[in-house]
């Protein structure tokens, strides 16, 4: 057993003991364990949800990320099976050097599969690909009154809907099958554009969104008047020159926890005036590889560290496009004025491409996510002023980064949350659910 897992915001800083999965038949003797003392369990894969979705109710975790073999690669038609705690990274080491890639990523590569499918993951491309759950063919999962069952979209279809964005509460998947997306190169032009406020950004992203694979937007969440919103867009592809190498780029590990937050008021200005005026030409083009432009931040091991004991909470949310710009006006200065900001600020357009997933976060519109290191305070006055204000809009949170949503918002924003709850493995339970639902 062991006792150092927690989610990767570390807030709340519950430490979850394990049970570590390496074949499938340990799950069933592993689950029994678990649930004989403890009643609910939990799979967990590399924690890097940010809240309290990775956390099981009980603090006992199933540790799934040593399940991380490939069935099967049929390099013809790019469709790969493989054992639900295989990385998002493990698998790009055997598919980008064949011409695949992941059809769908997040902002990080150290994500399980059996993770990306639970979530339902987006990425910088979802305008054009959809979610994770959108290039699933089909899982294996064990439950425990049924034991192992596939599902598909023909084979138990119900189940198959709620465990795609389930939050791994209606069964531990075991295997996946999906399909990736053909490439004829690692490397990516990126172009970056500086824009002046918010009203700038629709401008770009209605003119490039549509014509370009990824797009995502850094944004000072300080800047504040005429420049409220201000930033740099970027839409990117990947070449198509024949180069496929795997990126293995040495990586920067922030080496201990700190006992205080290296993010404040004084490092964010400083930060994100640096950061925003570091591009001194209105656009610059560069070519990359997909690592730098895709996981920027897996550069910097245990980045989550520089927080400090405390942690951090991401505030994740997604508006509908009907009065999207208003609504981020009114996002951004409820921030400037708790004078609590992000440096990591990202905003981009989500596409209108139906996940199958009952539970899938991404409807059509505008995603913004903004870390915030913890202060318990004056993040739950400003939470409830932004919770607020994409509840009218109409607009939802993300239960993979959320530590803070009331039941009343997420039932609300989710009406079909009750499907996931009856279908719901009855020895699984985690934190986020047991708060929401």
């Amino acid at each position: 057993m062991k006792n150092s897992y927690l989610s990767w915001g570390r807030y709340p800083n519950i430490p979850q003991k394990a049970e570590i999965i390496y074949w499938p038949n340990n799950v069933i003797s592993k689950i029994n364990a678990v649930i004989e003392n403890n009643d609910t369990t939990l799979a967990y894969g590399l924690g890097r949800s940010y809240g309290d979705s990775c956390l099981a109710n009980s603090n006992n975790i199933l540790n799934m990320q040593n399940m991380d073999r490939i069935i099967s690669f049929d390099k013809q038609s790019g469709i790969i099976v493989a054992q639900s705690g295989i990385s998002i990274e493990q698998i790009s080491k055997i598919s980008i050097p064949n011409g695949w890639f992941v059809p769908v990523s997040p902002g990080t590569k150290y994500v399980t599969l059996g993770g990306a499918v639970a979530n339902d993951v987006h990425g910088k491309n979802h305008h054009n690909a959809g979610t994770f759950g959108c290039h699933v063919n089909s899982f294996k999962i064990y439950r425990s009154k049924e034991g192992i069952l596939e599902c598909s979209e023909n084979l138990h279809p119900e189940l198959f809907k709620a465990t795609i964005g389930g939050l791994g509460l209606t069964g531990i998947i075991l295997q996946v099958e999906f399909r990736l997306k053909k490439i004829n190169s690692s490397r990516i032009q990126v172009n970056n554009i500086k824009f002046n406020n918010i009203d700038e950004f629709f401008e770009l992203s209605n003119l490039h969104d549509n014509n370009h694979e990824y797009t995502v937007s850094w944004i000072d969440c300080l800047s504040q008047g005429k420049n409220l919103g201000r930033g740099i867009y970027s839409y990117a592809d990947h070449l198509d020159d024949n180069f496929l190498e795997f990126s293995n780029s040495k990586k920067i590990n922030f080496p201990f926890e700190i006992p205080f937050s290296l993010v404040n008021s004084f490092t964010l200005k400083s930060f994100n005036s640096f950061y925003y005026n570091s591009q001194f030409k209105s656009k610059n083009s560069k070519i990359t590889d997909y690592e730098s432009f895709l996981y920027p931040l897996d550069k910097i091991l245990n980045w989550n560290r520089m927080y400090g004991k405390k942690g951090f909470e991401q505030f994740q949310c997604v508006i509908p496009k009907t009065n999207g710009k208003q609504v981020l006006k009114d996002i951004l200065k409820t921030i400037t004025k708790c004078n609590n900001g992000s440096f990591l600020s990202v905003l981009k357009q989500t596409g209108d491409i139906v996940s199958p997933g009952i539970l899938s976060f991404p409807i059509p519109g505008y995603s913004l996510a903004l870390d915030f290191p913890q202060k318990s305070n004056s993040n739950d006055v400003l939470f409830r002023k932004l919770d607020q204000i994409v509840h009218e809009a109409g607009g939802r949170l993300y239960p993979a980064k959320d530590a803070h949503v009331s039941k009343l918002n997420f039932q609300s924003s989710y009406p079909n949350w009750h499907k996931v709850e009856n279908m719901r493995d009855k020895t699984l339970m985690s934190k986020f659910w047991e708060r929401v639902a």
